[in-house]
């Protein structure tokens, strides 16, 4: 994770029509992945239900198969997993992230430099 002191790359990969997945949407998967519920991994992220419910029916549309299934429930009955094409996006990013952070890594170093910023240890 970035700080202000630090340089940090954000890989955005736009898709048909604008729609876009970057490391937002990523960290949402990810959260709904780990706590089984999209309000629990919206909260993680200082977001409200709505927004995070808004965030997931976006994912959804986006690909050819939804994301993210969800049940309702209240009160400890409901839930939310990725399906299968979830969890094949989300990996699929995290290893663009990475092959994208590896690629990068000396003119990443080299543009700390020029801004007189320092090198992370």
């Amino acid at each position: 994770m970035a700080d202000k002191d630090h340089p940090e790359l954000k890989l955005r990969l736009t898709l048909r029509g604008g729609e876009w997945l970057g490391p937002g949407k990523a960290d949402l998967l990810e959260g709904i992945a780990e706590t089984g519920s999209i309000s629990a991994a919206g909260k993680r992220m200082k977001m409200s239900y709505k927004r995070a419910w808004g965030l997931v029916e976006v994912l959804n549309g986006m690909f050819r198969a939804p994301l993210v299934a969800s049940s309702r429930g209240g009160a400890g009955h409901g839930g939310a997993e990725l399906t299968e094409a979830g969890r094949d996006v989300l990996q699929l990013y995290r290893q663009m992230q990475s092959n994208a952070a590896s690629a990068t890594e000396v003119e990443i170093a080299e543009l700390t430099r020029l801004a007189d910023i320092p090198e992370r240890k």
